[in-house]
């Protein structure tokens, strides 16, 4: 899932990049709100984490442009700022949900895959597709009863897989959901990450079909 860090402390940003990364998020930075605007405008994102606190636009006038704009992309605002009455001008203005600095990253990881779920509609972390259970929280992911060991990226592209079930997807869509703008993609990665993940994934309820000129699509059938 592609998300937007807009924070203009450096350490922090990277804190929470590198955090991210790890568990095979696709995400780009904007240090101020103007990079934050340019990146808005040309690029889609499943989640923004934004500070309210910014040169430039302030956090405050992002969230307003976004939701007037009819942009419904889950917006996590952090702010170093405690008062209640921040917390609701942030949630009035169309944030979803929010942390306060300091803020352990445990929490921070945890509201990130509640939005992402909310907003494809998932209401708990763990979800059943015939023999095989995929769990957000705990990253794992059993067939038949028995653990499927997955890389942070192929975790990702299967979720973004049983996001988006029976729907075909092209392969410039997955590399722009799963890659940042910083990271160099070869030309063949995607049919490297989509093979890895139909080898490990041969016994599942799921299979990944590919549509000649169009891309990939998951669907759910019985198992073998």
């Amino acid at each position: 899932m592609r998300i937007l860090v807009v924070e203009d402390t450096e350490d922090l940003a990277d804190a929470i990049i590198q955090r991210l990364r790890k568990h095979g998020y696709a995400i780009d930075w904007a240090a101020d709100g103007y990079q934050a605007e340019e990146l808005l405008a040309g690029e889609e994102y499943q989640l923004v984490i934004l500070d309210l606190m910014l040169p430039g636009p302030d956090g405050q006038t992002l969230l307003r442009q976004l939701r007037r704009k009819g942009d419904h992309t889950p917006v996590l605002v952090v702010t170093a700022r405690s008062r209640v009455d921040t917390k609701v001008d942030a949630l009035d203005l169309g944030a979803d949900d929010y942390v306060v600095k300091p803020f352990d990253f445990r929490e921070l990881e945890a509201r990130c895959r509640a939005l992402l779920r909310r907003h494809h509609g998932i209401a708990t972390s763990e979800q059943v597709f015939g023999n095989m259970v995929f769990d957000t929280a705990t990253k794992k992911v059993t067939v038949a009863a028995q653990a499927v060991d997955l890389s942070a990226r192929e975790f990702r592209l299967l979720e973004l897989f049983l996001s988006n079930l029976n729907r075909v997807m092209s392969k410039d869509t997955l590399i722009d959901r799963l890659c940042s703008l910083d990271q160099p993609v070869a030309p063949n990665a995607i049919e490297l990450y989509v093979s890895r993940l139909r080898r490990k994934l041969e016994r599942a309820s799921v299979v990944i079909r590919t549509v000649h000129g169009q891309g990939y699509v998951a669907e759910q059938q019985d198992a073998a």
